[in-house]
């Protein structure tokens, strides 16, 4: 999510192709983002109505948190999200499979 934000914060997979392509384009960077744009989980999540679970790890540099806080913020519907502290893209791991498990048995 929010792939803009992403770039300028790691250069780690996903994000790494992207700043190549624009540090060798950089006269292409707008028309990057905007075609971004339409796969950018953080614009589809404020047309969501399902209630939803996030996860998010605070040393994640595959999903830096800010982005993860960005999809999370302008989600819609009825939502709940577990910061992880210490982890990174693995989140809480049996922990938040726990969770899940009682977030599902509260719909």
């Amino acid at each position: 999510c929010h792939f803009r934000r992403a770039t300028t914060l790691v250069d780690s997979f996903p994000y790494h192709e992207i700043i190549q392509y624009c540090k060798r384009h950089r006269d292409k960077a707008e028309t990057v983002f905007d075609t971004l744009n339409y796969f950018d989980g953080m614009h589809f999540a404020a047309r969501a109505t399902s209630p939803a679970l996030f996860s998010v790890g605070l040393m994640d540099d595959i999903c830096p948190p800010s982005t993860v806080f960005a999809a999370y913020n302008h989600y819609a519907a009825a939502k709940q999200i577990k910061v992880w502290p210490f982890n990174q893209h693995e989140g809480g791991e049996n922990f938040q499979s726990v969770e899940k498990l009682a977030f599902m048995a509260n719909l």
